[in-house]
């Protein structure tokens, strides 16, 4: 009966070199432990490494005003993607840690356990029983059936100690590539701004009446009567696009990266409601044209900030209020995903950025900008032609 006994003894010393290199090493985890939170965070850095290559290859593009408003988009993807990977690696390394701190005593008895076994296998004499040789027998088979249950924990150790030292790995090493990716992001947003002011071939669509729409400016008391009252003001020349605006319902892409903080006619703390959406951003996220387009308005506006109205089809309007910085002029003819602005406020330091993924936090979103859609002068539900995502 000795080979069953001695050879768990063999399984489990082998687990225990597993787990003390675990413990001491930090040992480099195995596949399928990797495909997740670490994995996600390596694939951002390498979307970030691309949108630098992008960034060089965009001075020397025939549109350099496309072309960097895609790289400044891929920068924010980039740097989104890896706040989430590093916030889910944050969260699951702090489970882990929890985890274990729950078994403390458990591992502990575990870990003792193997030591006893790898400094003393079960040789003959351990194996014989006072009883003769039907409880050296017993004795035996008894050991057989423990040993793997103890070879089963270990490995789960090993494998949940890896794991944790995986993710803290990404975390260390996400450090160099998101100081880039940032400084990457601003210069691509300078590069854009710089590209756009020297821009000079755009279509242009100007009102009929110009001094009427002067009048309509100054007389504003409300957005969105300002809004309402542009349509009244008719422009010269076809601003159409390829298709119908309203064949877009349901699609329409955000014009800017963001969630959706408050929905149409929603209450805010004050009790007031706005008849439109309020998108939390993150500072300087570059903001977009979601169809092909005209500017009805671009600049300051009462309170509101920097306001945009775009009028993708005569009749319709969308408006974009609160932005930090215009990128266009009022009778501009945009491409759909045109850049029109950048969101404000002051853009997280690498620490900053990294303090908020170890607090298992995808915040970062202090800004934000109120969307209104209206129809015939009348505002409707934004939400039922954007795709939006919930915050």
């Amino acid at each position: 009966m000795r080979p069953g006994p001695t050879l768990a003894a063999g399984v489990t010393a082998a687990v225990l070199a597993a787990v003390l290199a675990a413990v001491l090493a930090m040992a480099v985890p195995v596949a399928a432990q990797d495909a997740g939170a670490a994995a996600a965070a390596r694939q951002a850095a390498a979307a970030l490494q691309a949108a630098a290559a992008a960034l060089e290859a965009a001075e020397g593009a025939r549109d350099r005003v496309a072309a960097l408003t895609q790289t400044v988009k891929a920068y924010e993807a980039a740097l989104g993607a890896l706040r989430d990977g590093l916030r889910r690696a944050a969260i699951r390394e702090r489970t882990i840690a929890l985890e274990l701190e729950a078994k403390r005593a458990e591992v502990a008895r575990l870990t003792g356990v193997l030591m006893g076994l790898s400094r003393n296998p079960p040789g003959p004499l351990l194996l014989l029983h006072p009883s003769g040789a039907l409880g050296t027998a017993r004795s035996g088979m008894m050991l057989a059936e423990v040993a793997p249950a103890l070879d089963a924990e270990a490995a789960a150790l090993a494998a949940a100690l890896a794991e944790a030292a995986a993710l803290r790995a990404v975390q260390q090493t996400a450090a160099a590539d998101l100081e880039a990716g940032l400084r990457g992001a601003q210069e691509a947003r300078t590069a854009l701004g710089r590209a756009v002011a020297e821009r000079t071939d755009l279509p242009r669509r100007e009102a009929e009446d110009p001094e009427a729409l002067a009048r309509l400016l100054a007389g504003a008391e409300t957005l969105e009567s300002y809004a309402a009252a542009l349509l009244a003001v008719p422009l010269e020349g076809d601003g159409a696009a390829a298709e119908p605006f309203r064949s877009g319902r349901g699609r329409l892409p955000l014009p800017v990266q963001g969630s959706l903080l408050r929905g149409f006619e929603q209450p805010d703390a004050a009790g007031v409601r706005r008849p439109g959406l309020i998108l939390a951003t993150r500072p300087q996220a570059l903001v977009t044209a979601p169809w092909a387009a005209t500017v009805r308005y671009a600049g300051p506006l009462l309170d509101y900030g920097n306001v945009i109205i775009l009028e993708p089809e005569a009749g319709y309007l969308i408006v974009l209020a609160g932005l930090g910085r215009v990128l266009v002029q009022t009778g501009e003819v945009l491409a759909p995903a045109a850049a029109v602005g950048l969101m404000g406020g002051e853009v997280p330091g690498s620490g900053e950025f990294l303090g908020l993924a170890a607090q298992g936090s995808g915040g970062g979103r202090t800004e934000s900008l109120y969307m209104e859609l209206r129809v015939g002068g009348a505002p409707v539900d934004p939400a039922a032609w954007f795709a939006l995502e919930r915050g």
